[in-house]
């Protein structure tokens, strides 16, 4: 897992602009080495349990968090490329879906 494990920027998202996504603190994705991560943008932030494509060059996970204080949970993906970026899509469950497009950063 270690083309995946790591801290990956949100670089850009569908729905929401850059200064939105990074209200906080830089958006951005953490992946683990043991199947668990966390990610934070604007005033969502969560807990992943994430799964690693047989390939290696897809991950799919499942959330639970917050928005703003509300619990809230999802799901999503991304498409992990050679160039250390990945695009997927992110789902707030019974909510709100974005397009995103990550950069790994370490």
């Amino acid at each position: 897992m270690s083309n995946l494990t790591g801290y990956w920027r949100i670089t850009w998202m569908e729905e929401w602009d850059q200064d939105f996504v990074d209200l906080i603190q830089s958006g951005h994705f953490q992946f683990d080495e043991d199947g668990l991560g966390f990610f934070m943008f604007g005033a969502v932030e969560g807990q992943l349990d994430y799964r690693l494509s047989d390939d290696g060059r897809r991950v799919d996970f499942s959330w639970s968090g917050n928005d703003d204080g509300n619990i809230k949970s999802g799901r999503g993906w991304f498409e992990l490329t050679a160039s250390g970026t990945a695009k997927g899509r992110f789902f707030i469950h019974c909510g709100d879906e974005s397009a995103v497009e990550l950069e790994f950063q370490k």
